[in-house]
């Protein structure tokens, strides 16, 4: 190790802690036990700093430099803690508290994670979803090559922590610059424009440390040791490094994250006292990411798919936004339709990729074209009753597409292509190409061949529609006699946390996804194929409310699985703090006050409602996981379940519905109404064409003697 390395870190540490004195909060107190609080609490910290910096490196001293070298790197790494903290407080607004950035405001940087954000990403790095991340600070010598860099990272799923700059840009400014979306939806972060602000990730690693692996404040042998064979992290720094980026590298040797870098610095290498290279220099951009994962050591597998978009769970929470959108299918402009139906081996051939129809390509920008997407499953392990779990998918896979933009399920779905996917060569084929070797790949023990058909002509995918209709509603009635009484587990689903962070669907057998996708039974198979997946066991425990449907084992789910969000919810009521809704429910409901009743709409109705607001308004004000009193979301069969919004009434409430929802489930809600006594409840109920106002249809529920006029006020 060069005397080079220890001068440059040692004297950027003095120049830091100089600097941030003269200005007279994690990262501290999880390695320390000292909590920033008060200026006070700065002061303190600032003493432990200044004392772990060690004597100037002069010319009569003598190798090993790494002691002095690591204390000069952690006491850099506390002054830019403090640093940060002087900065919230005497900036409050510098940083953005979001999950995404408002670029036409001009405001890209998060600054560190809050809570909320932690608990739904941090976890990740526990469970395996992100192997790690890279933090890159400085710039590239152009956009595209930032753009090359982070996609790579993306490819292998590993978060990009973004801080510092060159030149009067950011890798973060270049990203934008090359058209990437950044935020934490797309795992590439922009904590903040300086050095110091590199300082959140390494409290993000620490606070993963204190959540997942029970490391107490204070305990920093073991918080560097979870760090160092836990959390695989590294840093890229790209342009100059100077004595401040320096001192930075060199507290990161203290957490075992190695510093790779593109210009010619002193390097950190193995001679018996590190284990491998800590500071690595000339790394070519080219080579860059591949040389990251083998330093550090890091095992990642990329998804060898053929298509010619990057794959991955980093980009699920990619947007399509208008100005970008090349074409769409489904969304209420036209049908889309997915059905996965079990296959005998002989009836398939494996691999098979049939685009029936025209190809995405052969239309125009901005134009729409339905789709059908079916497929054959054949496995000797394989059941029909994991057909659905199989079909709900095709959600995040068609998600983990660069460019593409996936919502909803079953005959509900919305695809939406970007002008970049489409000039990179997609086409609808390639949908089916990661179907087959996903399919294979996360459910091996029970498939054995796959073959995809995408149907785009409007007949054959209205053909594929009615039979999968017919499918969907075999696979509902499957728990059509069963109850919430008759069980003491029910189910969790958290498939949509991408688009909806705080939303946990709790699956009963009287109240199914709100998707529509998944009952009970299929959340029950769903668990047994992927004990580790999205569908958990919840046991109920305590009923806190038989009326409302309230359970404390479920609060504690939701709790937890909601990154602490939401701590309670309702089944059975709307009024009062009713479960969370996510973008993908099939049907929307909300009150009516002067109905003294509720209204619901489906996705496939584009027109006005009773409530003052479309469907699409809906979903935008409440989909992203919110509980919502007076509204919630649900699927098309719960309408007519017997624990339907019952804490409110129940059935009786339904005053208004859209004329095409309410022929599609006319016969069960003609059956559900005999059942509660009243057989023509059905056409008692309004809908667009009686109006679409309160006031409109006030009259004609009142010719009808509809039950909610005479029932107690909604609100009580």
């Amino acid at each position: 190790m060069s005397k080079l390395v220890a001068f440059a870190a040692i004297q950027g540490g003095y120049n830091v802690v100089s600097q941030v004195e003269g200005e007279y909060q994690k990262a501290i107190y999880s390695l320390l036990g000292i909590k920033v609080e008060t200026l006070e609490d700065i002061q303190k910290a600032l003493d432990v700093t200044r004392k772990l910096l060690p004597p100037h490196i002069k010319g009569m001293n003598h190798l090993p430099y790494l002691g002095p070298l690591l204390d000069a790197g952690m006491a850099t790494l506390f002054a830019f803690e403090i640093r940060e903290a002087l900065r919230y407080l005497n900036e409050p607004d510098f940083y953005l508290h979001s999950e995404d950035i408002d670029e036409e405001a001009g405001k890209i940087w998060l600054g560190a994670a809050d809570d909320t954000v932690f608990r739904k990403r941090g976890v990740e790095f526990v469970d395996g979803s992100a192997p790690g991340f890279a933090a890159i600070v400085g710039a590239a010598p152009d956009p595209e090559i930032a753009k090359m860099i982070v996609e790579e990272y993306q490819r292998r799923s590993l978060y990009i922590f973004l801080a510092a700059g060159h030149n009067n840009t950011s890798v973060a400014q270049q990203l934008l610059e090359a058209d990437v979306q950044i935020g934490w939806n797309t795992r590439i972060v922009p904590f903040g424009p300086y050095i110091s602000s590199a300082i959140f990730a390494l409290g993000f690693a620490n606070r993963a440390a204190m959540a997942f692996g029970n490391v107490q404040p204070g305990d920093y042998k073991t918080m560097l040791l979870y760090n160092k064979n836990r959390i695989f992290a590294f840093v890229n720094a790209l342009g100059e490094v100077g004595t401040d980026w320096a001192g930075a590298a060199a507290g990161c040797v203290n957490w075992g994250f190695p510093t790779l870098a593109d210009t010619d610095i002193p390097e950190v290498l193995p001679t018996g006292i590190c284990t491998y290279e800590h500071v690595v220099a000339n790394v070519r951009h080219e080579e860059m990411v591949q040389k990251s994962v083998e330093v550090r050591g890091l095992k990642v597998s990329v998804s060898s798919i053929e298509i010619p978009c990057s794959f991955g769970p980093a980009y699920e929470g990619e947007r399509v936004r208008g100005a970008d959108l090349y074409a769409q299918m489904g969304g209420g402009k036209t049908q889309c339709t997915e059905l996965v139906k079990m296959a005998e081996m002989n009836e398939i051939d494996d691999g098979k990729v049939e685009v029936i129809g025209p190809e995405i390509t052969e239309i125009k920008e901005g134009e729409t074209m339905p789709l059908g997407i079916y497929v054959q499953i054949a496995g000797r392990e394989f059941q029909t009753d994991f057909e659905p779990i199989i079909e709900r998918q095709i959600h995040h896979l068609i998600n983990y597409i660069q460019g593409i933009m996936h919502i909803g399920q079953r005959d509900i779905s919305w695809i939406r292509v970007s002008k970049a996917a489409i000039e990179k060569g997609f086409t609808l084929k390639d949908i089916g190409t990661v179907l087959h070797a996903k399919f294979h790949q996360d459910f091996q023990k029970i498939v054995d061949k796959v073959q995809v058909t995408l149907y785009t002509g409007k007949k054959d995918v209205d053909e594929l529609t009615k039979r999968a209709r017919a499918e969907y509603k075999t696979r509902d009635e499957r728990v059509e006699k069963m109850t919430d009484e008759d069980v003491e587990t029910y189910y969790s689903c958290t498939l949509c946390q991408s688009f909806a962070p705080n939303h946990v669907c709790t699956v009963s057998p009287e109240r199914t996804g709100l998707c529509g996708a998944y009952n009970w039974m299929d959340c029950k198979a769903s668990f047994e194929i992927n004990p580790t997946g999205p569908n958990q066991p919840i046991e109920k425990g305590e009923c806190l409310d038989p009326v409302l449907g309230q359970w404390k084992g479920v609060n504690e789910f939701v709790q937890k699985a909601s990154r602490g969000a939401v701590d309670h919810y309702n089944f059975y009521s709307m009024v009062y703090d009713p479960m969370t809704t996510c973008g993908c429910c099939e049907c929307i409901a909300a009150m009516l006050p002067q109905c003294n009743g509720i209204m619901t709409v489906g996705r496939d109705y584009s027109g006005e409602t009773p409530c003052g607001m479309k469907f699409t308004t809906l979903a935008g004000v409440m989909g992203g996981g919110a509980s919502s009193p007076g509204f919630v979301g649900h699927s098309k069969f719960n309408i007519t379940q017997g624990k339907f919004i019952l804490g409110d009434g129940g059935i009786k409430r339904l005053v208004w519905m859209p004329k095409v929802l309410k022929d599609e489930i006319r016969e069960r809600l003609i059956k559900r109404g005999e059942e509660v006594g009243m057989p023509d409840l059905v056409d008692r109920i309004a809908d667009e064409t009686v109006g679409i106002t309160e006031e409109e249809i006030l009259p004609f529920l009142q010719e009808k003697k509809h039950p909610a006029l005479e029932m107690d006020p909604l609100i009580g």
